[in-house]
């Protein structure tokens, strides 16, 4: 993120409200993360397996699922086929998210999952061609857009963390009321999105410091 555009937020959040500027402010700058070397096959993979679950738990599931596909010698997606439903389900995935493995996988096959292609797509466009993926919906969509292909102006209104941490910072009482405000901020609703996330984080680091705090053995 520019300096500019940093400043556009500090500027737009203050019209906002007073809690989201001084906590837009608290956080300086954020950076639009980088794909890295996962396809966006694996990345959708580890989306979906990661749905609905706490972070711990994502990390936990997906851990076990690099582990067994390790040792069976195979690579993601390249693993996630029928046959090896019971292998995947002994990793804590449900039956529901092993068939949206299995499609992501059939997808890439299909040459349906193009970066290429998809990068030049607007966000809506995109979103709908990953939806034709069985088990791929809004919410994954959205995270392809911004955590794969950098996109910098999508609102994740399905993510509940994102939701709720908006909500409380601008006294809006609805997800519909919480949209119209986001749309401030286009065309960088991506960064607003990741300022929320940030803010969760701190929050949550800062909680789990006072809890060793209280808990530490004298």
């Amino acid at each position: 993120m520019s300096l500019k555009v940093h400043r556009h937020f500090v500027k737009a959040a203050r019209g906002v409200s007073l809690p989201l500027h001084a906590a837009i402010s608290a956080s300086g700058r954020v950076t639009m993360p980088r794909a890295g070397r996962r396809t966006l096959a694996q990345f959708l993979c580890r989306a979906v397996a990661g749905q609905q679950l706490s972070t711990i738990a994502a990390r936990t599931i997906w851990a076990r699922v690099e582990d067994r596909v390790k040792r069976e010698g195979s690579s993601i997606p390249e693993f996630f086929r029928a046959e090896n439903t019971r292998a995947l389900r002994t990793c804590g995935l449900s039956r529901a998210k092993v068939k949206a493995l299995i499609a992501i996988r059939e997808a890439q096959e299909k040459g349906v999952l193009s970066p290429r292609r998809l990068r030049a797509l607007t966000h809506v466009q995109r979103a709908e061609r990953l939806q034709e993926i069985w088990g791929v919906g809004q919410w994954t969509a959205d995270m392809a857009s911004i955590f794969f292909f950098g996109d910098p102006d999508v609102w994740p209104e399905g993510d509940a963390g994102v939701q709720s941490m908006f909500l409380r910072l601008t006294g809006k009482r609805s997800p519909a009321a919480a949209l119209k405000t986001a749309n401030s901020f286009i065309p960088y609703r991506s960064f607003l999105a990741l300022y929320m996330w940030q803010i969760l984080d701190s929050g949550a680091k800062a909680r789990s410091r006072k809890a060793e705090g209280t808990n530490r053995p004298v």
